[in-house]
């Protein structure tokens, strides 16, 4: 069996670009993805609730 087919030198280097890329996903994660899904996720209620309100009236007491 040829040693260089293992890639035991190929492991060490390859430890620094995952650490890079794991940080940098998890930045996009934390300050892209989350905050845009919670305005989405808020603009979708509020869209909701307009349009029931569009349909059946605005809430208060029955008249």
């Amino acid at each position: 069996m040829d040693p260089t087919a293992q890639g035991s030198s190929v492991a060490g280097s390859g430890a620094a670009p995952s650490k890079r890329r794991e940080m940098a996903t998890f930045l996009a994660t934390t300050f892209v993805l989350i905050p845009g899904l919670a305005v989405a996720f808020v603009g979708g209620y509020g869209f909701v609730v307009w349009a029931l309100q569009m349909i059946f009236g605005p809430p208060g007491p029955p008249g």
